[in-house]
This record gives structure tokens, C-alpha cells and sequence, in this order.
């Protein structure tokens, strides 16, 4: 029996971080969905969900699709990863009401591998679930081999080992582990096996014990040198450590083992950190074939971000590209020309043009190049040229407030409280009334159509300054055609914003799962008729001629009315203006995160150790609170201005992971989130929305106040000055997150990527310049803009130069980094593998 799975779009952003280097890792998992089925089992539907794991840890979870042999999950997923991790893995589940839910299968790829999958679309056999391949976390360890001599008076060697320490290892059945370890010198003829203590109720357990192993014979060394170890021996022996969880009264659980040749070791002393791996014999078995399949399409990257001042001449070089002349010979429209997919230079250079309010005058100026080509008003920013991109990521980053306050209540309404819709008579069910379903469509359109026309108010500054550039642009292309400037603006706000949050609201953050089919089919309609009436604000005529579905023309025609032409006009009007369209903006708050955590008692009963509840939390830029449930008044609030410091909290203080901490007047708020991912999220917006804080704290305790002293530094009075330093570097907009030299880091990635099209381009631009004459070897080049061919020379000779300084600059860092990896370290956690 097999089933097959589609997971579709799936955005993760992995980072660590080393020192003042960042190495920080992004990957992207995208796949189309499958119109055909393969290998599904007859006559049994089953309800199926998703869960993605870093290691062991699931971060996120998909809906549940009922009742199918083939489920689609159309979700997406996008977020840092705080630590570092072996696996990244997707386990199938069949969701159970009364039992546990069965894991069908899963997909593992070792973080090592998954650059090899990039941009790649594959189908994944799925692999049993074994618990010998389920591991994560790694191990503290130190090796030596010692000499002794013997009461005969001859040498043998002892072997030493030091297990230290553990860290992340996984929760058992959701609580931390009881973990112990065995340490084992293995060998043809030979198994000595040793056992450490077991800690309870951890997952870092400090074990700090040391055994010793007798390595060779003393009778062996008659042969040698007494000095020398027996190579024969030396060479088929190694230790193993394997990692355990007591059961108790059950059976223990395997957590992970490391093997360590003993050879290695010869008469040195080694220390380090080993990631644990699963059995050689784990996730072996001949039934694979008969578990089914998922296709994932994998983009990886990885860059390694270095300290600002080394970015220092690309970033000035990429901000002055507004100012150049012409924009084509402009650094950040070369990068856009020489990378493959627009895409790959668009977000990163947004993102950059926006942190340092650049983005402006450089849309304004691409937007005036795509005008030159554009030979008819009706096809204005129609297709996916650099600036068309551009606005399209502006308006996905700086509008998700607006789509959330604009769109949310009604696309809530219309996923919670379905009507149906279907007006096409061809996919009408039976017992469907096309009447009824028209009106119901017809109530849905109105209602979306209104809240959007009435939301010019809230319309993001940063957008309306863009909408008012490309209005006068089109205007000044086109001066006898009086509705090509709303056309301009209508051709980015209704058919490339509104109308796309609308079929895909979960792609939005407008809803947290993938609506059903039914619903879905209903967004779509709904879509098509805003993309409609969004257009009619620009035309002389209706656009009823246009639509291929017979039944949508019939729908339309209960829209010809004068009112929405005015109502479209007025809202392109308002966010087209460079009048304030936010005098309400800092009366109502922002809403930032919310969702479900657990909250420790804050000192209202005497067992509040033990005393977790769960609540559901709300961060808006006013203030942070937490409810009994979604939706109800708040039981407690912090006001955003009280808040003084928001850090993690040692898993010593109560036995459990992920937990931070939230320091105001009052005692300190504990709260414990459901995985490693929304700890980092939740941290990082409270620290963004707070840094400006005139009472944040310099020092706080990393550990809880219990039993009458700090954990962390044993100090006995409550309110004394913290002992650790606090997080300081935390990103300061707070509905915008962007780290600006990663994205430079990113930008000379694409640039190193494309070197032998910067050359090419330029050695072009040297011979249109020498020359002035026709273009020698034109398939080198033919496909560049090259308006100046002097001033694009200039710029692409700054770009080479300033990309080869920080190609030294990252070999001076790989080398550094080669050079400080010890065996066995998280650098190199395969045995057998020095970098």
C-alpha cells in the first residue's frame, strides 16, 4: 500500500551565528501541485497532515486534508532557525480522533545535502519511522590516550574518557528526557562497556564523569619499541558513546550514538563537541517502496555575513544607483541584468533600497525606463520587468499591516462561515441553486470591495509615495490619455495586491492554513471580480468582453453601476497622493504576533513552579497581552513602554526548553513557547518594539528566583542588579525586519555567481566604447541594456574590483575557520571528516 504527497511552498531561513561572522542559511521549498495521483491504496481514505522537524523538534505543523489518498498541503512556511541542527525532515502522519496519530513515513536530508536538491523539483520515496535514526543533539567529550608501566615494569596505554556534557537532547512523549549514556571500547574480540549516572528531567544533562580503558597488552609490547603503541591493535579499535533515555518501567529509548577510531587519538588529547548520529542499521527496510512519496522542489543558500565595514563600499555603491544616469548603468540595475532570475536580485536589493530609504526614487527610475518601451496606455506595468518586481516585494513587505487590518475580518468571515458560490454551471453540485450562489458571491464581492475602497486611510505612507511617482510617470508618457494614471496605480493595488491576498491568504498571514477546495474556489471568484472592478476605475468601457467565462459575464452585469467607477477613483486618488494618509496611524495600535504559549503563575499561589498554564498572547505596538482564550478580554497586560528587558531563560530554572522571559515593573514573566523557532520569533519582536525603552536594562539573570536565591549567580535578594549582560543589536522598525548587511551579503553572492557575465557585459561596454560603431560578437551581450556604455564601464569596473576584496576577505574567514575545526566538532560532526 503507498500513498503520494505534495507539499508546496515552503520558506525557511536558517541562522547561527560564530563570533562577530554570521553564517546564516535560507532555504525555500516550493513544489507545483500534482494533478495526478501515484501508488494509492483502493478504497481507503484517510486524513492526513504534515509536520516539519529541525532534528527531532517539530517547529510547524501543517492543516489536516480529510479524506484523501493524495493530500495537497498548499501552505507556506518562512522563518530563522535560532541553532544548529543534522537533519531537516517532513513526517506523514494519519490523524487519529481516539488514538495517537500514526506516522506513516518521513523525508530526512542532512543539512550537508540539501544544496545538492537546489531548484530542483523531486519526488522523495518516504522511509519508516525508525527509533534508531531518530536523533538530534550533540555531545561534550574528551579523549586521551595515556602510558602507564606496569608493576612487571612494561608500558601499556590507557585510554580516557571524559564525557562532559549534553545539549538539545529531544523531548520523550513532550517532556525533557531521563537521559544516561554507555561508553564503549569496541573492538574485533573486545566490548568493555561503562555507564554514567541518569539525570532526570533534562535535556542537557551535565554528566561529568570519567572512565578508563585498558587500549593494549602489556605483553604486546615485546615485539616493539616499549614507547610505541601496537599499530594492529590501535587500528581496530574505537569508542562509541550511546545516549539513552531511561524508561523506567518501559523500554529505554536510543537518543543518538558517536564513534570515535581510537587511532585518531595517537598520544594527543582531544576536546570537543560530536553530534550524535543515528544506528548504522537505522531506517533500513525493504518495505519503502510501499510508503508512498512527496515532491519537493529545495532551493538552498547559505551565505557567511561579515562584520558591516566590510560591506561598506558595495552598500554606497548599490544606494547611489538612484543618481546615476542613465539608472541602466546604475550597480542595482546591472545586478538585476546579469542574474538569471530577476527575483534572486529583486528581494535582496529591496530589501536593502528600503532599509536605507532608498527604494523611492529608484522604482520611480526603472518605472521611467519600462515606460520607454511601453507603446500602449493598456498594457502599462502589465509584465515582470525590474520595476513591476520591485513595487510587487515593496508592497509584500511594507503592507502587511494594511492587508491585515483591510482584509482579515471579511476573509475570516468567508473561511469560517462558508457560503457557496459556485456560479459555473458546469461545477454546480447537485441541489446547487445558481441564484442563491450568485448572491452569496455577490455579498461577498460587495463586502471586500468596500473594506478595500475604504482603507485609503491606512494605506502605508512608503506605498502611496510610489503610487504617486508611477501615476505622474504614466501620466507624463501618455498626456492624451486621462485614465492611464489610475490605470498605473489600479495595475499594482487591486490586481497585484489586493486580489492576490484574497485567492492566497494564507501566503499573506491573513489565515494560518491553506483554505479548503471549496473555499478556495470561492476566493478565486471573488479575486476575478476585484481584479475587474479594480480596472474600471482607469476605463472608458466596461471589461465584460474580456472575460472567457460566459457565466462571469452574466455575474458582471449586475455591477454596471456608476457608483464603483467613482469609488475606485476616489481610493486611487487618496493612495496616490502625497498627503499624509496615516493622520490615524499612531492612535491605533500595530498588531505585531500573536499565538498560543505557556505562562508560569506569577506569584499568585505557592506551587507556582509547577503551576503552566496556556494562554493565548497578543504583541501589538501598544502593548503585550495574554487571554484564556482567542478573541476574549485580556487577563493581563504590559504596557509596551514598561517593558525593560525581554532574554531568554535558562531550562535549569524550570526543567523545560524554549523558554524566555519578559521583565517589566512587576515580577518577571515567564513564558515557555512550543518550539525553538517561536522562542526566537517572539524575542526578537518584543526586543524590536522595545528597544526605545528609556528604562531598558543593561544587566538581567538569566535563571529564575527560586527557593530564596537566583539560580544564576546564587544572590539571595530578589530586585538585585542582574549578572549577565542583555541582548543588545536588535533590528529597530518594528513592522519591518531587515538586516541590511545580509542582504548586501547576499547581493555579492549574486555578483561572485555571475563574474563571467560582468566581464562579458564589460569587456561589451569597452568595445561599444572604443569602437562607436556596431557591436562586435552581439550574443555575448545582446540581451544587456546598455544606454551608456562609458558609465555602465565604470560602474562594472567598481563592482569587479570591490567583489574581489571580499573574496579575500571570506578566504582569509575559510581559512580561519578550517584552521580552528577540531575533530568531531559541529564543524565537522562526521567521523572521518577534517575540513
Amino acid at each position: 500500500m503507498s500513498w503520494s504527497y505534495d507539499l508546496m511552498q515552503y520558506h525557511l531561513r536558517l541562522q547561527t551565528s560564530e563570533g562577530k561572522v554570521q553564517v546564516l542559511q535560507e532555504v525555500v521549498f516550493m513544489s507545483q501541485c500534482a494533478n495526478d495521483a501515484k501508488h494509492l491504496v483502493p478504497n481507503k481514505m484517510r486524513d492526513f497532515f504534515c509536520t516539519i522537524n529541525l532534528d527531532q523538534e517539530e517547529v510547524f505543523r501543517t492543516q489536516v486534508v480529510e479524506k484523501s489518498l493524495s493530500p495537497y498541503f498548499g501552505e507556506e512556511f518562512y522563518f530563522e532557525i535560532p541553532r544548529t541542527f543534522q537533519w531537516l525532515s517532513f513526517y506523514i502522519y494519519d490523524k487519529s480522533v481516539l488514538q495517537k496519530d500514526l506516522r506513516i513515513g518521513k523525508v530526512s536530508i542532512k543539512k550537508e545535502d540539501l544544496c545538492s536538491y537546489t531548484g530542483k523539483e523531486n519526488w522523495f520515496m518516504l522511509q519508516p519511522v525508525d527509533s534508531n535514526s531518530e536523533v538530534q543533539g550533540k555531545v561534550h567529550l574528551e579523549l586521551k590516550l595515556n602510558e602507564l608501566i606496569t608493576d612487571n615494569g612494561s608500558v601499556c596505554q590507557q585510554l580516557v574518557v571524559h564525557i562532559k556534557e549534553c545539549h538539545g537532547l529531544p523531548l520523550i512523549n513532550g517532556q525533557n528526557c531521563d537521559p544516561y549514556a554507555t561508553v564503549s571500547l569496541v573492538g574485533p574480540s573486545r566490548n568493555d562497556q561503562k555507564k554514567t549516572k541518569v539525570k532526570k528531567k533534562t535535556s542537557n544533562p551535565q554528566f561529568n564523569e570519567t572512565f578508563y580503558f585498558e587500549v593494549t597488552r602489556s605483553s604486546s609490547y615485546t615485539k616493539k619499541s616499549q614507547f610505541q603503541v601496537e599499530e594492529e591493535d590501535i587500528e581496530k579499535l574505537e569508542v562509541r558513546v550511546d545516549l539513552w533515555n531511561n524508561g523506567n518501567l518501559v523500554q529505554d529509548v536510543f537518543l543518538g550514538e558517536i564513534k570515535v577510531p581510537v587511532k585518531v587519538l595517537r598520544n594527543d588529547s582531544f576536546q570537543a563537541w560530536y553530534l550524535l548520529q543515528p544506528r548504522e542499521n537505522g531506517n533500513k527496510s525493504s518495505k519503502t517502496d510501499d510508503l508512498g512519496s512527496l515532491r519537493l522542489n529545495i532551493c538552498y543558500t547559505e551565505d557567511c555575513v561579515l562584520p558591516s565595514e566590510y560591506y561598506t563600499s558595495l552598500r554606497n555603491l548599490l544606494l547611489k544607483s538612484s543618481d546615476v544616469q542613465p539608472i541602466s548603468a546604475s550597480a542595482a540595475y546591472i545586478l538585476s541584468e546579469v542574474c538569471r532570475d530577476k527575483y534572486d536580485a529583486v528581494l535582496p536589493l529591496v530589501r536593502l533600497l528600503l532599509h536605507h530609504h532608498k527604494l523611492v526614487p529608484f522604482v520611480a527610475a526603472v518605472a521611467e525606463l519600462d515606460l520607454k518601451d511601453t507603446q500602449e496606455a493598456n498594457t502599462i506595468f502589465r509584465g515582470n520587468s525590474l520595476a513591476t518586481r520591485c513595487v510587487d516585494e515593496m508592497m509584500k513587505i511594507v503592507g502587511k499591516h494594511y492587508l491585515k487590518v483591510t482584509l482579515k475580518p471579511v476573509i475570516d468571515e468567508i473561511c469560517e462561515s462558508p457560503k457557496p458560490c459556485e456560479i459555473d454551471p458546469i461545477k454546480l453540485r447537485e441541489g446547487d441553486n445558481v441564484e442563491i450562489n450568485m448572491e452569496n458571491l455577490r455579498y461577498y464581492v460587495d463586502k471586500v470591495f468596500r473594506e478595500i475602497v475604504r482603507s485609503s486611510i491606512s494605506c502605508p505612507t512608503l506605498m502611496c509615495d510610489v503610487f504617486y511617482s508611477l501615476r505622474h510617470l504614466a501620466a507624463k508618457r501618455f498626456p492624451n490619455d486621462p485614465h492611464v494614471q489610475y490605470s498605473a496605480v489600479s495595475s499594482f493595488v487591486f490586481l497585484r495586491f489586493f486580489a492576490v491576498a484574497v485567492v492566497s491568504p494564507h501566503t499573506f498571514h491573513l489565515r494560518p492554513h491553506h483554505p479548503d477546495a471549496q473555499t478556495c474556489r470561492t476566493l478565486t471568484l471573488i479575486s476575478k471580480a476585484i481584479q475587474t472592478l479594480g480596472s474600471w476605475g482607469s476605463l472608458t468601457k466596461s471589461k465584460l468582453s474580456s472575460f472567457k467565462e460566459t457565466f462571469m459575464c452574466e455575474f458582471f452585469k449586475t455591477f454596471q453601476e456608476e457608483k464603483f467607477t467613482e469609488s475606485v477613483k476616489k481610493f486611487l486618488d487618496d493612495v496616490s497622493s502625497t498627503e499624509s494618509k496615516e493622520p490615524s496611524g499612531l492612535s491605533e495600535p500595530v498588531h505585531l504576533k500573536e499565538g498560543e504559549m505557556y505562562k508560569r503563575a506569577q506569584g499568585r499561589t505557592r506551587i507556582g513552579k509547577k503551576n503552566f498554564k496556556k494562554r493565548w498572547f497578543c504583541l501589538t505596538s501598544r502593548e503585550f497581552t495574554y487571554h484564556k482564550q482567542q478573541d476574549k478580554e485580556p487577563i493581563f497586560t504590559i504596557p509596551i513602554k514598561n517593558i525593560l528587558a525581554v532574554e531568554k531563560l535558562d531550562e535549569s530554572s524550570f526543567n523545560k526548553k524554549n523558554m524566555f522571559q519578559v521583565l517589566h515593573g512587576e515580577k518577571p514573566l515567564y513564558i515557555q513557547a512550543n518550539n525553538c523557532v517561536e522562542a526566537s520569533e517572539w524575542i526578537e519582536a518584543l526586543c524590536r518594539v522595545t528597544r526605545c525603552n528609556q528604562k531598558r536594562l543593561s544587566f538581567y539573570h538569566p535563571s529564575a528566583f527560586l527557593n530564596g536565591n537566583w539560580l544564576c549567580c546564587k544572590a539571595t535578594i530578589e530586585n538585585t542588579m542582574g549578572c549577565a549582560r542583555c541582548t543588545a543589536d536588535v533590528p529597530a522598525d518594528t513592522q519591518i525586519e531587515i538586516d541590511g548587511d545580509r542582504e548586501t551579503e547576499r547581493i555579492y553572492s549574486l555578483f561572485t555567481i555571475n563574474m563571467f557575465k560582468l566581464q562579458k557585459l564589460e569587456e561589451a561596454c569597452g568595445s561599444i566604447a572604443v569602437y562607436q560603431g556596431p557591436r562586435k560578437e552581439p550574443d555575448d551581450y545582446s540581451n544587456f541594456t546598455i544606454e551608456d556604455s562609458v558609465a555602465t564601464f565604470h560602474t562594472l569596473k567598481q563592482i569587479i574590483d570591490i567583489v574581489e576584496k571580499l573574496n579575500e576577505s571570506h578566504e582569509k574567514y575559510q581559512k580561519k575557520r578550517s584552521s580552528s575545526a577540531k575533530y568531531g566538532s559541529e564543524e565537522n560532526p562526521i567521523v572521518g571528516k577534517v575540513s
